[in-house]
């Protein structure tokens, strides 16, 4: 597989998943609000953390109001990491390999983009019913990803894009996890109340896990919430389950054995699995969960600069084409 190929597919695939996670921190924040007397500000300064773009926000917008906060994640054009910004970026990485992909996926991915332009050129219809917006962001991207899986064969290209999504879905999944251990955690006196069992549901919602793991946990509990959004080995978007699923692809990529490494980007991908596998959440929280979550995000960003020295660079530098990937990447690991 040509390189330019590779890394086009291993991008479009990260930038929807970047797009569905947006469109779930928001459509989340909307229903949490719903018939509460939440502070506006406390609860959409946060998701603005999330996306480690806050100082960039605050020079363009000032006050994170819900009306600014939900324009600049949206639609923003010149913000690189707004769903819009992500769903083009996908279209036309699509678009360069085009030969490449399946006609169902092509077009899914091209519909996509021309609804989601559509809707950006009269924003204010979004507030008309937002949470049917961001459910219909949520349906174009889980539709593209059941397309890509069952019609696009399994070879290098498809593992090119499962790893774009996992190591993503890892990625976001650290975020959402810090941010409400540390900016949306009620006072002490509120710990274990109803407003502190409703913030940490929230965050199970958003990544699509509150009923797995209410059947495993049953009880509210920060802690467990923690050990079972990084550490379950089962649950898709926990950064246990994304760091292995990565590594497997990885490995049928290259042919090398699981357990070792013919690579830079294996044995950081391998190191930093074989970390989690025998981690406890005790551990974690006694290192300090920012610091760790911090470390793993770092960890992250080098195996996808291993995965393009390895697959995608060529004499070190990249070509003239790749440019706006290396910019996103850049980014992405600055943030």
């Amino acid at each position: 597989m040509l390189s330019r190929v590779a890394d086009s597919i291993y991008w479009m695939c990260r930038y929807i998943e970047r797009a569905e996670n947006l469109a779930r921190f928001i459509e989340v924040t909307f229903s949490t609000l719903l018939g509460t007397a939440a502070n506006e500000k406390q609860s959409w300064s946060p998701l603005i953390s999330t996306t480690g773009d806050l100082q960039w926000f605050q020079s363009r917008y000032g006050e994170a109001t819900r009306e600014q906060v939900v324009y600049f994640l949206t639609f923003d054009p010149e913000y690189p990491n707004s769903i819009l910004s992500c769903v083009t970026a996908a279209r036309e990485n699509g678009r360069s390999i085009r030969e490449a992909l399946p006609t169902q996926v092509w077009e899914q991915l091209n519909q996509f983009y021309q609804r989601t332009m559509q809707l950006s050129r009269q924003p204010e219809t979004l507030w008309q019913s937002p949470l049917d917006f961001y459910h219909e962001i949520k349906l174009s991207s889980h539709l593209f990803k059941g397309l890509m899986d069952g019609s696009m064969s399994h070879g290098e290209g498809w593992h090119f894009a499962r790893m774009g999504r996992y190591l993503e879905q890892a990625d976001k999944t650290t975020r959402m996890v810090d941010v409400q251990y540390y900016r949306l955690q009620p006072i002490r006196d509120a710990m274990g109340s109803p407003v502190d069992d409703l913030q940490w549901s929230a965050l199970l919602h958003s990544l699509s896990g509150l009923e797995m793991y209410r059947q495993k946990y049953h009880q509210i509990l920060p802690v467990r919430v923690v050990d079972f959004l990084m550490l379950d080995r089962a649950f898709p978007s926990s950064v246990m389950h994304c760091i292995d699923q990565a590594n497997i692809s990885l490995h049928a990529i290259s042919g090398c054995p699981v357990d070792s490494f013919c690579n830079l980007a294996e044995q950081r991908l391998g190191r930093l699995r074989s970390q989690l596998a025998f981690m406890r959440v005790d551990e974690i929280l006694q290192q300090g969960l920012h610091a760790f979550i911090a470390e793993l995000q770092n960890r992250i960003n080098a195996v996808d600069d291993a995965l393009f020295q390895d697959f995608i660079a060529i004499s070190g530098a990249p070509a003239a084409d790749e440019t706006p990937q290396m910019e996103a990447k850049m980014r992405a690991a600055t943030s």
